[in-house]
């Protein structure tokens, strides 16, 4: 068992795919040994976006706090607190904070052997 405090994990910087804005990220998963999985905590400060990307892995987009829209092969939804995007393997995502605050999500996705 590895147990993690994410404070001890936690640097700002702009989200991945385009850095469009800033963001804080909580890179938790990044000090697991032999990990399979990748989870993060990332909140998309006002403005925000990870910028649309294709993906080789199904990933989860699990919404903390805030708003944002997602999006995945052209198709656009929003998401809020308590809501998950489940994308697929081969598409083209990306998901954007919308409203006042930050976008706090939970990013989850397998990665391949090392």
């Amino acid at each position: 068992m590895v147990v993690i405090d994410q404070r001890d994990k936690v640097r700002d910087e702009p989200p991945p795919h385009g850095a469009i804005g800033m963001s804080t990220a909580y890179r938790i998963s990044d000090a697991v040994p032999a990990r399979t999985m990748e989870f993060r905590r990332r909140d998309l400060h006002v403005g925000a976006a990870i910028g649309i990307h294709p993906i080789d892995h199904d990933e989860v987009y699990y919404v903390l706090a805030g708003e944002g829209d997602v999006t995945s092969d052209g198709v656009t939804r929003r998401l809020k607190r308590g809501m998950a995007a489940y994308l697929y393997t081969g598409a083209e995502v990306g998901i954007r904070q919308v409203g006042s605050e930050p976008l706090s999500l939970i990013i989850s996705y397998p990665i391949s052997e090392k």
